[in-house]
């Protein structure tokens, strides 16, 4: 089974290597990061490089595609070569997938067209506009394809696909090898749980104007 995970200039790490953790660990995966050119890629926060290893134009046909979210996905919107390579690759697919803003990449290709799916919270009301059915749920199912909202989203939404491909057995102990047991100290991980001053100053400030 082959998970083409795409890579591009200022990508979120854990969205891309989250799920890779988890989707990498399937029986008979083989996990491939693609890109327009082969060669380093530097992520949003900028000290961390991953390597393409085959560019788009190698990658014709993954059984699991995987989009990644960041601030580089804003570039990528009317990027042409990417659309139609997202649109092609699909059409091989068994699931067609994004963590965080490359919900925004899916619906772009128009792969997401009255689909139901999720993103970014601060990106989230952009996928009606390209399409999309928005909803403000951590990971969200239409058919074979699944969008996850934020960043560390994207583990959640690989266990999901993991016990959907694997079994439930498989994807448990893939959560205990990779020992996925958050307690974090704070309750701020939403906007729901979120103090509402907290959410305004984010928004307020920039920061997470093209998700992550």
């Amino acid at each position: 089974m082959q998970i083409a995970i795409l890579l591009y200039d200022r990508f979120t790490a854990l969205d891309a290597v989250g799920p890779y953790e988890i989707l990498g660990r399937l029986p008979g995966a083989e996990v491939v990061f693609t890109g327009v050119a082969a060669g380093p890629v530097r992520s949003d926060l900028g000290s961390l490089v991953l390597t393409v290893e085959r560019p788009l134009a190698e990658v014709t046909a993954p059984d699991l595609l995987l989009i990644p979210g960041g601030p580089g996905t804003e570039a990528l919107l009317a990027d042409r070569a990417v659309l139609e390579w997202l649109r092609a690759a699909d059409a091989a697919t068994s699931w067609t997938t994004s963590v965080c803003s490359g919900s925004l990449l899916l619906a772009a290709a128009g792969l997401l067209a009255g689909r139901r799916a999720t993103s970014h919270w601060a990106v989230l009301d952009q996928l009606a506009a390209l399409g999309a059915v928005p909803c403000d749920e951590r990971v969200v199912f239409d058919g074979k394809y699944a969008t996850a909202a934020g960043v560390s989203a994207g583990i959640d939404l690989a266990l999901h696909l993991a016990g959907r491909i694997a079994g439930d057995r498989t994807a448990e102990a893939i959560q205990l090898v990779v020992e996925y047991d958050p307690r974090p100290p704070y309750d701020a991980g939403s906007v729901a749980t979120a103090a509402p001053e907290l959410v305004a100053s984010l928004r307020a400030s920039g920061l997470v104007v093209t998700g992550g």
